[in-house]
């Protein structure tokens, strides 16, 4: 199925413009990427459908990219990796969560841990994407921070349980991605810029 669309998109992409194979390549791997983001979107959604917290599914993506986006952090290297990973912690951990049905004690410590390791480690590099500059470093690592403590104020002042524990939760995710120890579970180097040569 995966090959068919790619053959199929990318012929008709390069039938009205000349590409080098270089360019057709890249082509290939955005259109793959498109692909497999694509697929595990539709089966995270569908077990989000089974377990009744699509709405919370969306919400939760929303929170956990404006945080990603500052933060960065871990990227698997596979597909199928990444399809685990994105299941458990996008299912699973608020699944867990919502279930519990924790106290807004409770919350504020899981926050004030995710606030605290994200001051820390965040942001996190990878090797396709190392982050030299270290103003730029500094700079995401403020507004991750800042980011992060509205979520955990908003935790606070929202009645709703379920959404306001989403803010909880989309710390917690984005302190895995930049821990150190995921990036040891999966074996991928940590702190790439400091390998980087411009």
């Amino acid at each position: 199925m995966k090959e068919k669309y790619l053959n199929f998109t990318t012929s008709f992409i390069t039938k009205y413009n000349n590409y080098n194979d270089e360019q057709i390549e890249e082509i290939r791997y955005g259109l793959e990427g498109l692909y497999l983001t694509f697929t595990k979107l539709v089966i995270i959604l569908i077990i989000s459908l089974i377990l009744h917290i699509t709405k919370e599914l969306i919400i939760l993506l929303v929170l956990f990219n404006l945080l990603r986006f500052t933060g960065f952090g871990f990227h698997a290297r596979t597909s199928l990796e990444c399809l685990i990973c994105s299941t458990l912690l996008f299912i699973g951990l608020p699944f867990l969560i919502l279930s519990i049905n924790l106290s807004k004690s409770i919350l504020l410590i899981f926050g004030l841990i995710s606030l605290i390791v994200l001051g820390i480690y965040a942001p996190a590099d990878t090797v396709k994407r190392p982050l030299p500059n270290k103003k730029k470093r500094i700079i995401r690592k403020i507004s991750t921070i800042i980011i992060s403590s509205i979520y955990i104020v908003m935790s606070l002042l929202i009645k709703n349980y379920n959404i306001s524990s989403l803010f909880i939760v989309a710390n917690m995710l984005e302190a895995i991605m930049v821990s150190p120890i995921i990036y040891k579970i999966f074996k991928q180097p940590y702190k790439n810029y400091l390998n980087y040569k411009k």
